[in-house]
C-alpha cells in the first residue's frame, strides 16, 4: 500500500514523503495513536516508498515485485516484529533485528524494520535496540509503532521522531470499509458511525447490531418532550427480554453508546459545528430535525442523563432499572 492508497493522515503522509525525496528521512521513528487508523500500513508504505523499483511522480508504485512482496511481508530488507505467544516481544528478537540491519540491503536501497505493537517489548529488548536507536546503522530504519507510546522507556522515545496518529474522520473509515471489506454504502457508514475513528474497531462492530441499535434509541429521543408515560414505552425497545443478564446488559449498552452518538451529533448540529464531525452520517436527514427541534439544555441534560445510565450499568444497576431511568430523565 502505496502512501496515495493510505486514508487520512495527509499531513504526516506529506511529511514523511518530503523527508524520503530529500534523503533526510529520520532513521528512528516512533508512530503512535488509537488502535486501528493506520499506523502499521502507513510504517508498510515507508518501506515501498524507500524500496519500490518503479515509483510514479516520485512516490511508489505500490504495483511492482518489491511493493507487492513489501506488502505480502516476504521483501527480504524489510522486516517486522510482533508480540510472540505471550503478549510480549523479547530481547532475542530485536538482536535477531539488529543483526540483520547491520548488513547492507539485500535487494533495496534500505532495510526497514517495523516494530508492530511496540508497547509489548520488554525492559530488556527495549535497553537492546538503544544504541542502535541512537547510532543508527548505515541504510536501515526502524519504525516503533504503538497505541501506547507511554508505555516506552523515555530513553527510547528521545532517540526517536514521535508521529502522532488522530482518529480517522467517519467518512475516512466508511470508505476503507467499502474498498477494503466489501461493504455496502450503508453498512459502511452504520459501522463507521461507531468506529471512534478506528477502522479495526468498525471491523470489530456487527453493523446490523448498531444499525437496530441506533433505530432503538432514536425511537426515545424523538419522544423528548412528550409524556413520560410515552417515554417509557419507547424504553422498552432498549431492553432485551429473555436473555440472560449479561446478554441484557450489552443490549442496553450499545444503544446507550448509540443514543450518546446520535446526541453529540445533534448537539454539533445545533451549535453550527463542522459538519464533518458529525458520526451517523446516513442519519443527517433525522439528526437535523432533532436539531432543529431540541433545545441546547435540552440536548446537554439529555447527554448527561446517557452518560450516568451507561455508568449505572457498568456498575451492575438492574438494565430494567436504567432503561426506565433514562426515559423519565430525557425530557
Amino acid at each position: 500500500m502505496a502512501f496515495r492508497d493510505v486514508v487520512g493522515h495527509r499531513r504526516l503522509l506529506s511529511l514523511l514523503s518530503q523527508a524520503i525525496a530529500r534523503q533526510s528521512l529520520t532513521p528512528s521513528l516512533i508512530f503512535s495513536g488509537p488502535e486501528g487508523v493506520g499506523k502499521r500500513l502507513t510504517a508498510i508504505s515507508v518501506a515501498q516508498e524507500l524500496n519500490c523499483v518503479s515509483p510514479i511522480e516520485g512516490t511508489a508504485c505500490g504495483t511492482c515485485t518489491a511493493c507487492r512482496r513489501i506488502a505480502r511481508g516476504a521483501h527480504p530488507d524489510v522486516m517486522t516484529i510482533e508480540p510472540g505467544d505471550t503478549g510480549s516481544i523479547k530481547i532475542d528478537q530485536v538482536r535477531a533485528a539488529i543483526d540483520r540491519a547491520v548488513f547492507r540491503p539485500f535487494e533495496g536501497r534500505r532495510r526497514v524494520t517495523v516494530i508492530e505493537q511496540a508497547d509489548a517489548l520488554v525492559s530488556a529488548a527495549q535497553h537492546a535496540l538503544l544504541k542502535t536507536l541512537e547510532e543508527p546503522l548505515p541504510a536501515s530504519v526502524f519504525i516503533l509503532v504503538t497505541s501506547r507510546p507511554d508505555t516506552l522507556l523515555p530513553t527510547v522515545r528521545s532517540r526517536c521522531a514521535h508521529l502522532r496518529f488522530g482518529r480517522l474522520q467517519v467518512s475516512e473509515v466508511a470508505a476503507v470499509l467499502e474498498k477494503s471489506e466489501g461493504y455496502s454504502q450503508k453498512e459502511a457508514l452504520a459501522a463507521a458511525a461507531a468506529s471512534d475513528g478506528s477502522v479495526r474497531r468498525a471491523l470489530d462492530l456487527e453493523a446490523d447490531e448498531f444499525v437496530e441499535a441506533r433505530s432503538d434509541a432514536e425511537e426515545l429521543l424523538q419522544a423528548v418532550g412528550r409524556d413520560p408515560r410515552t417515554r417509557l414505552e419507547r424504553a422498552k425497545a432498549l431492553l432485551k427480554g429473555g436473555g440472560s443478564p449479561s446478554d441484557e446488559r450489552a443490549h442496553l449498552s450499545v444503544r446507550l453508546e448509540a443514543m450518546g452518538s446520535l446526541l453529540r451529533d445533534v448537539g454539533l448540529l445545533s451549535s453550527g459545528a463542522d459538519t464533518r464531525l458529525v458520526a451517523n452520517l446516513d442519519r443527517r436527514p433525522a439528526l437535523d430535525a432533532m436539531a432543529r427541534t431540541l433545545p441546547a439544555d435540552t440536548i446537554s441534560r439529555a447527554f448527561a442523563a446517557v452518560a450516568r445510565a451507561q455508568g449505572a450499568l457498568d456498575q451492575n444497576v438492574s438494565p430494567k432499572v436504567v432503561a426506565d431511568w433514562l426515559a423519565i430523565n430525557v425530557h
